[in-house]
């Protein structure tokens, strides 16, 4: 086996000094460009690496950030993840991923890993509102998209999201509405709720009342099919004529669902979802769904760990509606 060239090679190769190769490693700005030079073409020359466990050791600190998410086969936090890869990229860091599988306490086995790891910061979309954890920690954590104990959030505005579905499916006419919720013991999945109840309350005011029913239910898809028969299970004069999911996980699994029954949707039933993932434009019909803006969530989170944000403020993000073909005007 080949071995692993060091520094003392590169310094040979290129002709200079080894402190003058540590210098040009760490991207000192005093070293001259002509010997940058020198030592990148040798670097380049000799396949060399840095040995980043060995720079962890005297630093303290690596160049890889941890993210922990609740559950990486959910498509929404698999494109979370590539976000923060790509917007660590453009700062020359790398991400290390560990899931929950929305478990308190593999949550907290990752956080003590990864301080473990000397990680340079960690974002934690949570399974729940996690624990309390000492405030004298040696790097920031961000929360993204669900809170994450006390640590400061960047989030979609979940609650004016949700009221843009309730005014689409409103202007459709639909009356007779069936809202499939998040996990009430969630933050996401509260204020999705209470932002379309709320919304719809008010356009009830003045104008006419809605007939809501409300279901919990989990994120994923079997809870979506399951509720959706139930719901679908009603007399057609007594079944709500549009179902709004919390996830669009949820609102697939109510087309599958609707679909089984022989309900046509969008004529007999409009179905809609919140996230944007990327089944949504797959499905047929293609879902309608409110767009969680992940990239500059993910671009904020990974903004916030390099300015070292230890106090930062909770910052939330407006979503935005994508009507597509789930949904339509109410057909009596």
């Amino acid at each position: 086996m080949r071995r692993m060239p060091t520094v003392k090679d590169v310094a040979e190769q290129a002709g200079v000094s080894v402190g003058t190769v540590s210098r040009v490693l760490a991207g000192e700005a005093a070293v001259k460009p002509a010997l940058r030079e020198k030592v990148t073409d040798a670097i380049a020359a000799l396949g060399y690496r840095p040995n980043v466990t060995a720079r962890a050791l005297r630093t303290s600190k690596t160049d890889v950030i941890g993210l922990i998410v609740p559950d990486i086969t959910n498509p929404f936090f698999a494109q979370m993840a590539a976000s923060i890869e790509s917007a660590a990229m453009q700062r020359k860091h790398t991400v290390m991923l560990a899931s929950s599988h929305n478990d308190p306490e593999a949550e907290r086995h990752h956080i003590s890993a990864f301080l473990d790891r000397s990680v340079c910061g960690i974002i934690v979309a949570a399974s729940s509102q996690g624990p309390h954890l000492p405030g004298d920690l040696p790097i920031p954590i961000i929360s993204l998209d669900r809170r994450f104990a006390d640590f400061p959030l960047v989030s979609t505005n979940h609650a004016q999201a949700a009221s843009l579905m309730a005014d689409h499916l409103y202007g459709l006419g639909h009356r007779r509405i069936a809202y499939i919720a998040g996990p009430p013991d969630t933050e996401v999945g509260r204020l999705r709720q209470q932002g379309f109840v709320d919304r719809l309350r008010r356009l009830g005011e003045t104008g006419e009342a809605v007939d809501l029913t409300i279901y919990p239910g989990k994120f994923d898809y079997e809870s979506g099919e399951m509720i959706a028969r139930e719901v679908l299970s009603l007399a057609p004069d007594k079944r709500p004529t549009a179902i709004a999911a919390a996830s669009d996980q949820q609102a697939i699994g109510a087309l599958r669902a609707a679909s089984d029954l022989k309900i046509d949707v969008p004529r007999e039933l409009s179905i809609a979802g919140f996230d944007d993932i990327s089944l949504a434009k797959l499905v047929v019909p293609r879902l309608t769904t409110v767009c969680q803006p992940v990239e500059k969530l993910a671009m904020r989170a990974v903004a916030l760990l390099f300015g070292g944000s230890f106090t930062a403020k909770d910052e939330m993000i407006d979503g935005s509606l994508i009507a597509r073909g789930s949904t339509a005007p109410r057909c009596d």
